[in-house]
């Protein structure tokens, strides 16, 4: 009896005993899973805290590449190709389309032929020379340069508007065109035609002091001609070669001193382009090829309007014809 008591006693006890075993391994598998899962947790954690940080230092070259530099090609890539011309000729046009919209322009002005190889040979116009003009070898007054491409040239005289806006206008459409100053309205800011000579512009002789010319003797025009020659070569670093006489006035006295002073050219012109009007020196009142084309640094304090519209005044009706404007002194 007593071996049967002890005997369900020590199964008891070692029933007992067994749970208790397992519950410990439960319990320790239990603590093994969880530290198993908290050390997974801490791994992804841990991993994309680096994802974050790859993506964060990747925006912030992307952004450093955009600001400054960009980065160079990857070598497989090899050296950037140059643009096509004609991508260039589209995109060029497409500026200059922009432009004529923001200016104003009917359309696009067209864009001038390269300068001639061989230079025209200029002469005088008929009708207009002195006496001497062949013996001497006197400088040409002509109206019209001889060429058969559909270009004209827009020149400009003596300087007293100072209009910012057409600087900027004729520089974004990249209008060429020469300028014939005197001084006596240029003088207040020479700094303005600077500017003008740095985009290109030719400077031209107008004389000091704008006078009709065949009113007065030898000597005071030689003074009034080669006096802005001096003014020219000091302000603007070279005397020019091209000279045009006030009003269009001349004499042989005109183009001798002219000829003394340096000069080679003396081109007046066929048309005259004002704000809201043009005038013609021919009967048939039409643009010609090679024809020069003069207007005046003016703004409203003489005009119905500014240089901006006097310039949207001649571009569109040069454009509208087929004609575009070429530089004169590369026909010279």
């Amino acid at each position: 009896m007593r071996a049967v008591v002890q005997n369900d006693k020590s199964r008891a006890w070692v029933a007992k005993a067994d749970d208790r075993g397992r519950a410990r391994v439960a319990k320790a598998d239990d603590r093994g899973r969880a530290r198993v899962a908290k050390t997974d947790d801490r791994s992804r954690a841990r991993i994309a805290k680096t994802a974050a940080a790859t993506t964060a230092l990747a925006l912030a070259a992307l952004l450093t590449g955009c600001a400054g530099d960009p980065a160079p090609a990857p070598a497989q890539g090899g050296p950037a190709r140059p643009l096509d011309p004609r991508a260039r000729q589209a995109a060029e046009h497409a500026r200059l389309a922009a432009a004529a919209r923001r200016w104003g322009l009917e359309r696009t002005p067209l864009t001038p032929p390269a300068p001639p190889a061989e230079k025209p040979r200029i002469t005088p116009r008929d009708g207009f020379e002195v006496d001497g003009q062949e013996e001497e070898n006197l400088p040409p007054v002509f109206t019209t340069v001889p060429t058969r491409q559909k270009v004209v040239f827009l020149t400009i005289d003596d300087g007293a508007e100072k209009d910012p806006a057409f600087l900027r206008m004729m520089s974004e459409l990249k209008v060429p065109y020469t300028a014939f100053l005197s001084n006596y309205v240029i003088e207040d800011d020479y700094g303005y035609f600077r500017r003008m000579q740095a985009q290109g512009v030719t400077l031209n002789n107008h004389t000091l002091t704008h006078p009709y010319l065949p009113g007065l003797s030898y000597e005071e025009q030689r003074d009034e001609i080669c006096g802005m020659q001096t003014v020219m070569k000091k302000q603007f670093g070279k005397a020019p070669t091209v000279f045009r006489p006030p009003y269009g006035n001349y004499n042989g006295d005109t183009l001798r001193a002219a000829k003394e002073c340096g000069i080679k050219y003396a081109p007046i012109w066929d048309e005259e382009v004002f704000v809201d009007h043009w005038e013609y020196r021919d009967w048939d009142r039409r643009l010609h090829p090679g024809d020069i084309v003069l207007t005046h640094f003016r703004g409203r304090d003489d005009w119905n309007g500014t240089m901006v519209d006097d310039m949207r005044n001649f571009l569109d009706k040069v454009t509208r014809e087929g004609y575009a404007v070429a530089r004169l002194e590369d026909y010279l």
